[in-house]
This record gives C-alpha cells, sequence and structure tokens, in this order.
C-alpha cells in the first residue's frame, strides 16, 4: 500500500492550491431534477464520506448501530490538508460530513477542499441529542436553533452543496409518521437560508427499503416543504452484479419524481476488497435521468451491523493516511467516469411537486406539518412558568426523559395531562408547547404538577432538579402563561438567529438554553435517547425512579 506522509501531503496541497489561484470554486445550480454547472453541463455527485465514527452504543430503538458521539472532520485543519490530496487524486468532487460542531472554526478544512474543487453535503443533526427521533419525533425551538447555528457558521464557504435535515429518520412504514416533522424541518431550513439568500440545497438522506413507504418521502404538497435533493443510502449492488439486477427497479421508481436523487451512501462490502463495478451503473447512461452520482461509504474505518467499512489507516499519530484496496479500487473506477450531459440545463423540466398520498397501511403521515418553532414565544414560558427545570447534573440529557415521563405519569394519575406538550405527525395534530425544547416542555409539566398541589414547594423538587421560579407570578397557571406567551405561535413564519446563547461546552445548563434541552425528539416519552448515556449519572437516575415510584404512591408529592 503506499503512505501519505504529512510532507507529501501539504506539497500536493500547495500545488493543488497554486493551480487554482484564487478562482472560486464552480457554483453548481438545480433545475427540475437536475445539477447544474454555471456553464449549463451537468453535474454529477462523485463522493465520498468523510467522518470519523465515533462511539457506538447499543439502542434497543434502533435496529442497527449508530453513533452517540461524534469527532468534527472539518475542524482539523491538518488532516483536512492530509486528506484533501488524496481524496481529489481519488476523482472524488464531494465529501458528505455527518456532524460538525458550530461552534469551532472550519476555515482550513473548507478552504482546502474548495481549493481542490470539492464540494460538501453537511448533515445538519447531532448524534442523540440534536436530531429528529424516530422513537419520539418532534420539532423544537433547540433543534431548530442548532440547525441555524451549523448554517451560520458554514455560510461563508463557497462550497456547501447541501445541507441534509435528516439521515434515516423514517425506517419503515411505522415510522412514516415522523416525515411530518422532517418535512417540517425542511419547511423551516429552506426559509432561513432564503432569507439569507444562500443557494445550498436542502436534501434528505432516506434508508432504503419497500418503495410503498421510501418514494413517497420525495413527495410534497408545495415548493416551501419540498426537499431539494433526495438522497438513497443504497447497498444494493454488491460484487459483479448488473444495472438491471440492482438497480433498474428503483430507477424506475423514482423515474415520476422531479427531484434531484443520489446515493448518499453506497459501496456493498460482500465480497470484499470492493472492486465498485456500480460505478460505471451508477454513472451511466441508464441511471443519468434519473440519479445525479452518490457518495461511496467510507473514507474513514467505520464498523456497522453489515461489517467493516472504511477505506483508509490514519496512523496512531495522525500524520499519515495508508489508502487500501477498496480505495484504489474506487480510485480507479471515479477517474473513469465520464459525465452524461444530457439534458442540457435549458432543456430540464421545470419542478413540480407531487401531492403527498393520502395515508395508509404503508404511509401514516399527515399532511398537516408542527408549525414553526417560536423561539422567542418559548423563552417567554419559560421564564414565566412557576417551575422550571434546574438540573443537578453535568449532563441534563439524562434525566430529562425520565422525569418528562415522571411527571406527565404524575399528572395522569391525578387526572391530568401532557397533551399542550405532545405532537402526532400521523393525526396532525400539536400541542401549542410541542414546538419548545424539551426543557421547556419538562418545566412546563413540572409547573402544571406544582400547581396541582396547591405550590407546595416539595412538588416542585423532582428529586432536586426543579425550582421555585421566584419572578413567576403566583395570580398566573402554567396554562394561563401558554396562553400569553404561545397564543400565536402556532403558525410558520421565517426562523432567525436563536435568541439565547448557548453555555460554553462543559457548563452546567439552565433553562430556557437551546442547548440545555438535549433532544428535539425528547417529548413525553425520550427512553430510547437517553439510554444510551445512562451510565454516567446512575445514581442520579436511581434517585429520579424512587423518587417517582414515592410520589406514585402518594408519599413526597401527593396532592392536598
Amino acid at each position: 500500500m503506499v503512505s501519505f506522509p504529512p510532507i507529501a501531503a501539504a506539497l500536493a496541497v500547495a500545488l493543488s492550491l497554486a493551480s487554482i489561484g484564487s478562482a472560486a470554486i464552480n457554483p453548481i445550480t438545480r433545475s427540475g431534477r437536475y445539477l447544474y454547472f454555471a456553464d449549463g453541463t451537468r453535474f454529477f455527485i462523485k463522493g465520498i464520506a468523510y467522518q470519523p465514527q465515533g462511539a457506538v452504543v447499543a439502542d434497543p430503538n434502533a435496529p442497527f448501530s449508530e453513533p452517540t458521539t461524534f469527532v468534527d472532520p472539518l475542524a482539523d485543519g491538518a488532516a483536512c490538508q492530509r486528506d484533501a490530496p488524496i481524496i481529489q487524486a481519488a476523482g472524488v468532487n464531494t465529501i458528505r460530513v455527518y456532524n460538525v460542531d458550530a461552534s469551532k472554526n472550519h476555515d482550513t478544512c473548507m478552504q482546502t477542499f474548495s481549493a481542490a474543487g470539492i464540494y460538501t453535503v453537511l448533515d445538519l443533526g447531532l448524534p442523540v441529542n440534536g436530531s429528529i427521533n424516530r422513537a419520539a419525533p418532534a420539532w423544537t425551538t433547540n433543534l431548530l436553533n442548532s440547525y441555524i447555528r451549523t448554517i451560520d457558521a458554514f455560510s461563508k464557504y463557497d462550497n456547501v452543496l447541501v445541507y441534509n435535515i435528516g439521515n434515516e429518520v423514517v425506517i419503515n412504514p411505522q415510522t412514516t409518521s415522523t416525515l411530518a416533522f422532517v418535512k417540517a424541518a425542511a419547511r423551516d431550513t429552506k426559509a432561513y437560508l432564503a432569507s439569507k439568500k444562500s443557494t445550498a440545497l436542502v436534501g434528505y438522506a432516506a434508508i432504503d427499503g419497500d418503495d410503498t413507504w421510501v418514494v413517497p418521502l420525495a413527495s410534497t404538497n408545495s415548493a416551501s416543504t419540498a426537499i431539494d435533493i433526495f438522497g438513497l443510502n443504497n447497498y444494493e449492488w454488491c460484487g459483479q452484479s448488473t444495472f438491471q439486477a440492482s438497480y433498474a427497479a428503483k430507477t424506475t421508481d423514482f423515474a415520476n419524481y422531479n427531484v434531484v436523487a443520489y446515493f448518499s451512501e453506497y459501496g456493498c462490502n460482500n465480497p470484499e476488497p470492493r472492486q465498485w463495478s456500480e460505478v460505471a451503473g451508477l454513472f451511466g447512461a441508464q441511471a443519468a435521468p434519473v440519479w445525479s452520482g452518490g457518495v461511496a461509504f467510507s473514507y474513514f474505518p467505520a464498523t456497522s451491523d453489515a461489517g467493516q467499512f472504511g477505506m483508509v489507516t490514519v496512523s496512531a499519530d495522525g500524520t499519515t493516511v495508508t489508502p487500501n484496496a477498496d480505495f484504489t479500487n474506487l480510485k480507479a473506477a471515479y477517474t473513469q467516469v465520464a459525465f452524461v450531459n444530457n439534458p442540457a440545463q435549458a432543456n430540464a423540466p421545470a419542478a413540480a411537486y407531487p401531492a403527498c398520498p393520502q395515508p395508509n397501511a404503508n404511509f401514516l403521515a399527515s399532511a398537516t406539518l408542527p408549525p414553526t418553532p417560536g423561539d422567542v414565544a418559548c423563552q417567554c414560558l419559560e421564564n414565566n412558568l412557576s417551575c422550571q427545570f434546574n438540573p443537578q447534573v453535568a449532563n441534563p440529557t439524562v434525566i430529562i426523559g425520565t422525569l418528562l415521563d415522571g411527571a406527565c405519569a404524575l399528572l395522569t394519575g391525578q387526572g391530568g395531562n401532557c397533551n399542550p406538550i405532545a405532537g402526532n405527525g400521523q393525526t396532525g395534530t400539536y400541542g401549542v408547547v410541542a414546538q419548545c425544547s424539551p426543557s421547556t416542555k419538562l418545566s412546563f409539566a413540572m409547573s402544571e404538577w406544582y400547581e396541582a398541589n396547591k405550590r407546595n414547594p416539595q412538588a416542585c423538587s423532582f428529586a432536586g432538579n426543579g425550582t421555585v421560579n421566584s419572578r413567576a407570578s403566583t395570580a398566573s397557571s402554567a396554562a394561563q402563561v401558554v396562553n400569553s406567551c404561545l397564543a400565536a405561535a402556532t403558525s410558520t413564519f421565517v426562523p432567525t438567529e436563536p435568541t439565547v446563547i448557548p453555555l460554553p461546552s462543559g457548563s452546567p445548563n439552565k433553562p430556557g438554553s437551546p442547548s440545555s434541552s438535549g433532544s428535539g425528539s425528547q417529548s413525553s416519552s425520550t427512553r430510547g435517547a437517553a439510554s444510551t448515556v445512562l451510565v454516567s449519572d446512575a445514581r442520579t437516575l436511581l434517585g429520579v425512579f424512587l423518587m417517582l415510584a414515592i410520589s406514585a404512591a402518594g408519599g413526597l408529592l401527593s396532592m392536598v
């Protein structure tokens, strides 16, 4: 194998930069279902996934392993300068990056890849607590704010091609109701990008599955809720297969959907090493009318339920990269690709937006979407609730789900409910507080219980994680505060920059901070998201469980 030491990599980067000079990367635009260079010729994504794998912890709510932590590959300038010439030499024109930290500096990496003529497909979600959770979906202020911060951090770069608002959120017919939240995320992300005059596309990456529920994911009722580019994580072509055997059926299924489509992941690893015979099929004349390329998985080593992936080995000190046979074979396949320039941009059909299918056994999503999360309105609610979530642990996300489930169980046991914080993508009904962050939802549920117990301070304790809000009016109930703060917060509007500055990393989070809320999916049932990190605060959670058990039995927080 050939190793690339740091001096050679640096020299290659320098030569690349010198050859390109100060010229900006060629802008890519969308016309109907196709992508085009500025000169009107078609552009295809000839990509590679560029994301070091984070820690993988088994999750009973996920049918396959998913990372629970991440490393931001675009914040490591030295690594990007090491890798860019290797990736460029393989004929790659796009990298897909799954997770980034918006608070870090990405100048070196983004400028290095731009100078090498490499675009970026950037996922906006974060593991566990920063993406739409299929087990308990919601579209909330903390998620929208997180997406906006990432967009703001990358808006100055000229090589962001796509922002993905979700990856494999829907995984089977039973989870298709989450599409309502995905489309709401697309709607608000598109509106924000338009307000910033950004030309970046909004995308979604889907798991491959039965076409009765996968294909409708690309449907929509209007341009405002439509994704611009649909990604399919497809591993159907294995070994020396053929287009007819592996791609023809899927190509036919997507033929009538006027949205840009590509393989957001591909590269079956059986047999090994991969020969990448599918590259010729994916970029050939049979695929070109429907597909606009794909992203080979994965540059860095990655382990999944399907086995080992990865095309390079990075030395222990991070200075040297050694490609394996997978990479060598992909390079050989990519360098043989010639883009099919048909149709010309002038002849590309205009975008069309077929209606979403009616709900059925295989497609449960309602066409009624949740509103745009109102940051100011939810902050007003948090500030004026009588009992506020005040976590006593370093990572509040490990207890929000348990406390919220417990608070709602207590309310239900006394004839109340948590309907105001619930959202249902199947029926299209969304409680007025459902748009707020999980921490604000928890403060609301705590306040309801506290007030139901005649404002007994013990009823606001929740194992020391609740605090009576001395600034709140004792004459106003939680329901009245909701009516005051959220009366007009049930519509759609153009989002703006977050109004609350997140606390520094590692600081104890306080209610109202978008960074304190954990997952936007942590509504009234968050055991799936929280289960991956319970070990770190086992003692705290044990106390919470005991508190809830005593409460339910009519002890510490009994109604008086």
